[in-house]
């Protein structure tokens, strides 16, 4: 009987460096840090034999860690590596943003949320204040805070803000795998502070991570693709390599100039429900629960009449063309 699949759930911050997975995943699952960790795991499971399938542990925040793991699993000498595959990551920032508006939807409305995440590079931390826009802009709480562990604001701060700006009530709601700590906000007149989750409940997460173990087993079983390229690439956009001011950037890989008054076409991969539209294209993330979406794509021109006028349901990302390869790294529908 063939040994069956080897998972390795590769963890960063936002899962605690795997302390945060501990007990949740299933038992046969190698919970292990980037790096070497990961690249004595995939060594050993190889030369068992074993297929093996590594999964980066980032609910899209964290795109280096994705790109690490595809440079570890490359460096694995071939002979060592055997058939080891890289899957998409578990989620992406379409599927943060699902969950958080799932998690808002059972908060109270006269609580104030605070979004909290251990702290990443400054980029990550921007990513959240996204986030939590369009968790506010579309849900039905007037305050929405951001705060980071580790990071600036930290909680307590965080609950200190919520306060000054009128909150009754404030509830941390996790943009992580581990729960928040509730923090001593010293003192201060005190509000009552609820902890929300976690943001994926552990059945829903071994779903999830079994759903991407398998989309990558048939990617390389029907394709041969084993899935570095795309991992790569992951982080081809995230940087301060995307931060110029205007008029001192550089040329993102076009290759070509238009005239006054023209434009080009953008490529639109992005995903919502039948009969629904598309919002405008801006880095926003599509914010259907996981099990909803499902993916596709379309080429259209941007002129300068053409509307962007949608609803508060799908919203979708522009793939730019500086990382070609990016697409399959976040295409997946759960």
């Amino acid at each position: 009987m063939a040994e069956p699949v080897a998972v390795i759930a590769v963890c960063g911050h936002e899962a605690a460096y795997g302390r945060a997975l501990d007990g949740v995943v299933d038992a046969g699952v190698s919970i292990v840090s980037s790096g070497r960790e990961l690249f004595r795991s995939i060594a050993a499971h190889g030369r068992r034999g074993a297929e093996t399938v590594v999964v980066p542990m980032t609910f899209g925040r964290d795109p280096e860690l994705v790109a690490d793991t595809a440079r570890t699993l490359r460096a694995v000498p071939a002979d060592e590596r055997g058939t080891t595959v890289l899957a998409e990551p578990f989620g992406t920032a379409q599927h943060l943003v699902a969950w958080l508006r799932a998690a808002a939807g059972r908060v109270s409305a006269d609580s104030a949320l605070l979004v909290t995440a251990p702290s990443g590079d400054p980029f990550e931390d921007a990513e959240l204040y996204r986030i939590a826009a369009l968790v506010r802009r579309y849900g039905r709480h007037s305050l929405v805070e951001v705060a980071f562990a580790g990071g600036d604001p930290d909680p307590a701060e965080g609950v200190r803000r919520c306060r000054l700006l009128g909150a009754q009530r404030v509830t941390l709601l996790p943009a992580a795998f581990a729960l928040a700590d509730v923090p001593d906000v010293a003192g201060e007149e005190p509000v009552p502070v609820d902890v929300a989750g976690p943001l994926v409940p552990p059945s829903a997460l071994r779903r999830v991570l079994g759903e991407r173990v398998a989309d990558a087993r048939r990617r390389w079983n029907e394709h041969g693709d084993d899935g570095v390229s795309a991992g790569l690439a992951a982080a081809d956009n995230h940087g301060h390599s995307h931060t110029h001011p205007p008029g001192e950037g550089h040329d993102h890989a076009h290759g070509h100039t238009h005239p006054p008054g023209e434009g080009h076409d953008h490529a639109h991969g992005h995903t919502h429900p039948p009969g629904q539209g598309h919002d405008k294209g801006h880095g926003q993330a599509h914010t259907h629960t996981p099990d909803e979406a499902h993916d596709h794509g379309h080429h259209h021109p941007h002129e300068p009449d053409h509307p962007h006028e949608h609803g508060p349901g799908p919203l979708h990302t522009h793939h730019r063309p500086s990382a070609p390869d990016a697409d399959p790294a976040i295409r997946s529908i759960a």
